[in-house]
């Protein structure tokens, strides 16, 4: 006798959901056996992260260097502003990925510089024969109908990295607090895709550090991807951190392969914790410091957030002659090491600092905004062997001021701008510089979006020098630019309307 037709519909439906259980079963399986194994389950965007640094959480050890703003300052008593050039961008990142896990912004995780820093500008390239370029444009504030801003912007020339043998030692950290995908399985990541865009004669070692030091691959050539490729996959996390000896091996075996004419440098991918071995800021500094003269710098790519040393990853990039990024995803890692290869990997300009001169004939007071870490001295500026940032091919720095003018309606001179550094292979020192005449009333596209991001900046930081800055202007602004051709630039937008929603609902 033959059923009846619900009664076997009913058995197809329930084998039908017992399927459907078990496909999502074995897709939660996978996803979480990316994470154990350290692979990214999120492999081109940030991932849904969980709570992020909270300095009122006792459990979290994230560090970030205090900000103390800038504040006005006369021109009459103090013409003369100087500080240490910057190419880092974690704090960019940073923001990013608060944004996007709907997470609270500290004012000290809000570094100006690093943020103004992440993006590339229509700047003037440097004349033939130079390394440099500085432009300075004078335009109306947007949140202080009082005051102007000045921008700086510099360039540093374009170098074909394919012409340029590279040494490199990638320095993982495995130690315990690395295990996730949003840590090891991202620096992973981040190391297979440098690994299949290396030159062919280029040079490969790879140092992991947990309990103890280990060197899983020494001296492999550019070619031998596959290679390469399996020791990355092959790693693990697990143990305490003795960073400290890491880094010393490192540099042992990065000056065994040391290229004369070639780019050497330590890659440092970590969370930032050393607790075992040399510990101190200072003196891990001073080593890494002593090393840097021998022709070896040192980058630090950081990652996750709970255990996120990020002060101190800062000032080891700056020690080491490098720069300092943070990767919250694999699409950052792209920018950092393949995009911007040249500005990651290859040194123009060492030791660069600026100098901006204000004419007390035309301005009263003047702020710099950003660079509170890194203010300089007069001495520091006229020392040819002070040690300050040192800039990648391929850059665009940015640098602002909030400006209290005299006479609005006069004309200049208001500012001049300067730039000394070092050239790296001759170790002697170039400058270059600008002036800056007259007050251009219609910024240009490149001076608008950065009014926007350093407003944006400003209400992050909660400043007491926002004025009438608010996200509605700022989202404005963005949205009458044609950023269609920069993906990076299109994605702030994004952002900042993703964070004027966050904001309103506070």
């Amino acid at each position: 006798m033959k059923k009846p037709f619900n009664a076997i519909r009913s058995k197809f439906i329930v084998f039908g959901v017992y399927v459907l259980i078990f496909a999502l079963i074995s897709a939660c399986a996978d996803l979480y056996s990316a994470k154990d194994s350290g692979k990214s389950g999120y492999p081109n965007s940030s991932p849904p992260y969980g709570d992020l640094w909270d300095p009122e959480n006792s459990d979290n050890t994230d560090e970030f260097e205090e900000i103390k703003e800038n504040d006005f300052i006369s021109a009459a008593d103090e013409p003369n502003s100087y500080f240490s050039l910057n190419v880092n961008t974690a704090s960019y990142s940073i923001i990013r990925r608060n944004i996007n896990n709907n997470a609270a912004i500290y004012k000290d995780q809000v570094l100006i510089e690093e943020m103004l820093n992440y993006f590339k500008f229509n700047y003037p390239v440097p004349d033939d024969g130079e390394i440099l370029s500085i432009n300075g444009w004078l335009t109306p504030c947007p949140w202080n109908t009082d005051a102007h801003l000045l921008t700086v912007g510099i360039k540093t020339e374009e170098v074909d990295m394919s012409d340029i043998r590279n040494n490199l030692v990638f320095l993982i950290d495995v130690s315990g607090s690395m295990s996730g995908w949003d840590r090891l399985g991202l620096v992973q990541e981040a190391f297979i895709l440098l690994a299949e865009n290396l030159n062919p004669n280029d040079r490969v070692s790879i140092v992991t550090y947990a309990s103890g030091v280990s060197t899983a691959l020494d001296g492999a050539m550019g070619y031998e991807t596959k290679r390469i490729i399996d020791v990355i996959e092959d790693i693990s996390a697990g143990g305490s951190t003795a960073g400290a000896d890491g880094i010393q091996r490192a540099y042992t075996i990065a000056q065994k392969y040391f290229l004369q004419d070639g780019n050497n440098r330590v890659i440092l991918a970590t969370d930032g914790d050393f607790n075992v071995g040399i510990s101190s800021d200072k003196e891990l500094e001073n080593f890494i410091s002593q090393k840097r003269a021998t022709g070896i710098y040192l980058s630090i790519l950081g990652v996750g957030m709970g255990n996120h040393k990020n002060s101190k990853m800062e000032k080891l990039a700056n020690a080491g002659n490098g720069n300092f990024a943070y990767l919250d995803s694999v699409n950052e890692a792209r920018k950092v090491l393949i995009e911007e290869a040249g500005g990651t990997l290859k040194t123009v300009a060492n030791d660069a600092k600026a100098m901006v001169s204000f004419d007390p004939v035309y301005v009263d007071k003047y702020r710099q905004i950003g660079y509170e870490n890194r203010r300089l001295t007069q001495e520091d500026w006229e020392n040819s062997d002070k040690d300050a940032g040192d800039l990648g091919a391929g850059r665009c720095i940015t640098a602002v001021y909030e400006v209290i003018l005299k006479n609005a309606s006069a004309a200049g001179p208001f500012a001049a701008a300067a730039v000394r550094f070092k050239v790296p292979e001759t170790n002697t020192d170039r400058e270059i510089s600008t002036n800056v005449s007259s007050v251009t009333s219609v910024p240009g596209a490149d001076v608008k979006f950065i009014s926007a991001l350093v407003e944006s900046a400003l209400i992050m930081r909660d400043s007491k020098y926002k004025g009438a800055a608010n996200m509605n202007a700022v989202v404005s602004r963005l949205e009458a630019l044609d950023l269609a051709n920069d993906e990076y630039k299109t994605e702030f937008l994004a952002l900042m309307k993703k964070y004027r929603g966050q904001v309103s609902k506070q």
